[in-house]
């Protein structure tokens, strides 16, 4: 535990290093590939340097780097995941006029539902 201390140990870019390079290993092995396994090597020895590294403001400003680069895919996959658990309550609508999403609960039957953004009104089955 002292090892550690003053360190700057794992993050989501050491965690993606991690994946990429466990991935890019078993690709390598499969496809007997050495420029994938040296590139899988480079990013295990990578992440283990920024684990162990004791510059905590620039192992952070790069991981602050790697967030806003992937932060559109990341909410997106959110957002996806949200909607899957929504699924479960609620039935998701888009208003013929202005395609906004409108969320119903399920099993109120046939209901009129009035858009919020442009106030048309349809009827759906909920």
């Amino acid at each position: 535990m002292r090892f550690m201390y003053g360190r700057y140990g794992v993050d989501s870019l050491g965690k993606f290093l991690i994946v990429m390079a466990l991935a890019a290993m078993l690709i390598a092995g499969w496809a007997d590939s050495s420029i994938l396994s040296l590139l899988s090597w480079f990013c295990i020895i990578y992440a283990y340097f920024r684990m162990f590294s004791r510059n905590v403001y620039k192992r952070s400003s790069e991981n602050q780097w790697y967030l806003n680069k992937t932060a559109k895919i990341r909410n997106f996959f959110a957002r996806q995941k949200y909607m899957i658990s929504q699924r479960k309550t609620h039935r998701i609508f888009k208003c013929p006029t202005c395609h906004q999403k409108i969320r119903v609960p399920k099993g109120k039957g046939k209901i009129e539902i009035r858009c919020p953004k442009c106030n048309t009104k349809f009827i759906k089955k909920s």
